[in-house]
């Protein structure tokens, strides 16, 4: 006679088989379930917000732009991945010969690289500047942010820190940034961004050394800021995305000012000039003079403008206003979107700026132009 402990032993074990049994049933379907409803997911969110997600970044740069919309609509990525893997596009094919290796030699002849990362969900941000000899600057700058507790790390010490992260070291220069050093050697090195020196900066290569008090009276030592950045000298790519879960992030690459003071960092990896996110808003990105630019930095004072009520686009004029009235003479522009989608861009200095943006209702990468503030 079986005992009644070994009767409820069989009747578990019998229930254990069912339940088995049944498993093995129905988890084929609930696979099948999870693959459709993942299918779907993009057309289900963009249904709800059809501008999200979305990514939208500086100039003409639609590969970097194409990029990142892939990570973020394709593979249902997140937005700092968008934004590192868009961006890193840009390094690699050396958008406008200002980002990346090979472009933008300072005076000594070396192209050096800067760059930021922003998490909109913890205001976490890594950032490098003057790197040196490293190629992947964003990806080195996102190193920063998730393997340190610092935001921003340069020069030779930030090239040490990239090795430590397994990054190749090899040279940035090409036979392209080498013979643009040479025809700037030959042209006395101009344009350059010497002032208050001796010999003439506008006519000499230096080397350079402090003009007295009695000599600044000199026009050739009157500061020229703002009229040194142009098309062909516009720097950044700025970038920013939303995920489908309404995550938002936001970087900046770049290979900085063409014949650029040794050691110059500009805006680019700067939180809050290059750019800037917030969870509860949207983001911004700046392009152009980051030396004038940083001084007041635009990309944060976009957001607060939205933060305040206003449109992407009215948030991205008013960042861009406050910098001419100071300097009427700068180039510079600011793109803005806030988290319902909605996206805009104000610049200065030159006819016109094109944006790149890409979200459900602008399939593949649209180029948006906006006139510029005279």
């Amino acid at each position: 006679m079986p005992t009644i402990f070994g009767v409820r032993l069989l009747y578990r074990r019998i229930a254990m088989r069912r339940f088995l049994s049944t498993l093995w049933t129905v988890l084929p379907m609930i696979v099948i379930l999870v693959i459709l409803a993942n299918r779907n997911i993009g057309q289900r969110l963009s249904a709800t917000n059809p501008s999200i997600p979305l990514v939208v970044n500086t100039w003409r740069f639609t590969n970097a732009t194409e990029k990142a919309w892939k990570v973020l609509y394709e593979d249902k990525g997140s937005a700092i991945d968008a934004v590192e893997k868009g961006c890193t596009v840009c390094e690699l094919l050396q958008c406008d010969g200002s980002v990346g290796f090979g472009g933008s030699p300072d005076e000594s002849g070396e192209t050096t690289l800067d760059a930021m990362i922003m998490d909109g969900q913890t205001h976490d941000v890594g950032a490098v500047g003057d790197l040196r000899r490293v190629k992947s600057a964003i990806s080195v700058a996102r190193m920063v942010m998730e393997h340190t507790t610092h935001t921003l790390l340069v020069g030779e010490q930030a090239t040490e820190f990239a090795l430590m992260m397994g990054f190749q070291e090899e040279s940035l220069t090409t036979n392209h940034s080498k013979k643009m050093h040479e025809d700037w050697i030959k042209n006395s090195c101009q344009p350059n961004y010497r002032k208050n020196v001796i010999p003439d900066p506008t006519t000499s290569c230096g080397p350079y050394v402090p003009a007295s008090v009695l000599t600044k009276a000199k026009k050739w030592l009157v500061s020229k800021e703002g009229k040194n950045f142009n098309l062909a000298n516009h720097d950044t790519i700025g970038m920013v995305a939303i995920d489908f879960e309404g995550h938002i992030a936001c970087g900046t690459s770049t290979n900085g000012a063409k014949y650029k003071v040794p050691g110059r960092v500009g805006d680019s990896p700067v939180p809050g000039s290059g750019s800037y996110v917030d969870r509860h808003v949207g983001g911004a990105a700046a392009t152009g003079d980051g030396d004038v630019m940083m001084r007041f930095m635009p990309a944060l004072t976009a957001v607060e403008g939205m933060r305040n009520g206003l449109s992407p686009t009215k948030a991205a004029e008013m960042s861009v206003l406050r910098i001419a009235t100071y300097y009427p003479d700068f180039m510079g522009a600011v793109i803005a979107v806030n988290l319902n989608g909605e996206h805009g861009a104000a610049c200065h200095g030159i006819d016109e700026f094109p944006y790149s943006i890409a979200n459900p209702n602008l399939q593949p990468v649209t180029v948006m132009v906006v006139p510029c503030i005279s």
